[in-house]
């Protein structure tokens, strides 16, 4: 297949009339039931029509994404939730006027008109309404609905910038609508509004405080820190590995001087074994480590940048052939907590504790 790539001008935000004429035309792609890849404001999305069954299964071929993972069903007015929703609690409504557009996700309970191969099998919908103006253009320009997971290959880190849907993608769909960066770098909140109180499945730039102090309690998923559950996924991102270089990643959390120390350690070890070893580190730690390759993700006093920078070291990881990666932990409150996530996930869970004084490493 010879995919298509289009690059905005989308400066400001604000849409050229070329800008406006392409999104026209990756809508018609949709429309006729092709895939176009094009940016929001967290990551890149993989569009396919929703409510077209076929267009779902292209979905999670492209993507080689297991089919009981559900997609996110993309809006672009508030007023088409009644349409592909059975029931708009006031929740709903609540949190729509706080924080759409924009990158949170709500699950309802899903109407006849969404297909069960758009929801991996639920009687529920994922919807979100981007922010992006561009996502917004083409998904009114595609007829309304348009389900989009990340455009990366499943299971490696989604796509903040468009050379890495260009990576995964060339050749698999019909188009690649290039936006450059993203803004936000880390996928959308979800929560899930089907029981009480509502709760968090994954979490994003809309952190629990945010959501409380329009809903009152809000709880989160036990699974959002720990281990995978064996349950089928209630949301995107909730079963598989997700977000994972080809590298295998480690996290060390504890005190500075013994992350520093036990990740200098092992480095040495695995260089002398033939290993290529990274290393992600703040920029308040980063003259500190000696590994092949290390990169700044950006200040801990800045988790807006931690999370912007995240997937794209990731994947450069990849390209520089690195087979051994070390990061440091974050917080688990607040907007740390969706950069903990995305990392737990990334290394499969694998995490090193670490205590003052560590004597063996």
């Amino acid at each position: 297949m010879e995919t298509k790539i289009v690059k905005l001008e989308c400066g400001d935000g604000i849409l050229s009339p070329e800008d406006k004429a392409a999104l026209k035309e990756a809508g018609e792609v949709l429309k006729k039931g092709g895939l176009v890849a094009f940016p929001t404001e967290t990551v890149y999305g993989l569009g396919g029509d929703a409510l077209n069954k076929a267009s779902s299964q292209k979905i999670y071929a492209a993507k080689g994404r297991p089919s009981d993972n559900p997609l996110i069903v993309h809006i672009c007015r508030f007023e088409d939730i009644y349409q592909i929703a059975s029931w708009v609690p006031g929740e709903a409504e609540r949190i729509a006027r706080a924080f759409w557009p924009g990158p949170l996700t709500m699950i309802l309970p899903k109407s006849d008109l969404v297909p069960r191969e758009t929801t991996g099998g639920l009687d529920t919908v994922a919807v979100r309404m981007p922010s992006h103006p561009a996502a917004r253009e083409l998904i009114a320009c595609a007829g309304g609905f348009v389900a989009a997971p990340s455009a990366n290959t499943s299971g490696k880190p989604s796509p903040a910038a468009a050379q890495y849907v260009v990576e995964d993608m060339l050749g698999k769909i019909d188009m690649i609508v290039d936006g450059g960066q993203v803004g936000i770098g880390l996928e959308s909140t979800i929560v899930d509004l089907t029981v009480s109180p509502p709760q968090i499945l994954r979490p994003g730039y809309v952190t629990r405080e945010m959501l409380e102090k329009v809903l009152g309690t809000v709880e989160e998923d036990a699974v959002l820190l720990s281990g995978d559950s064996k349950k089928p996924p209630r949301a995107p991102g909730m079963k598989y590995r997700h977000y994972a270089p080809r590298g295998e990643l480690t996290i060390v959390q504890g005190p500075q001087e013994e992350v520093v120390r036990y990740i200098n350690s092992r480095a040495a070890k695995e260089k002398a074994e033939g290993e290529k070893v990274g290393v992600i580190a703040t920029k308040e730690a980063l003259s500190l480590y000696r590994a092949d390759v290390v990169k700044s993700v950006g200040s801990r006093r800045d988790e807006e940048e931690i999370a912007r920078h995240l997937y794209n070291i990731l994947r450069e990881f990849d390209r520089e052939a690195v087979t051994k990666i070390y990061s440091e932990g974050f917080s688990s409150r607040g907007f740390g907590q969706a950069i903990m996530n995305r990392l737990l996930k990334a290394a499969g869970y694998r995490v090193v504790e670490l205590k003052e004084d560590m004597e063996n490493i």
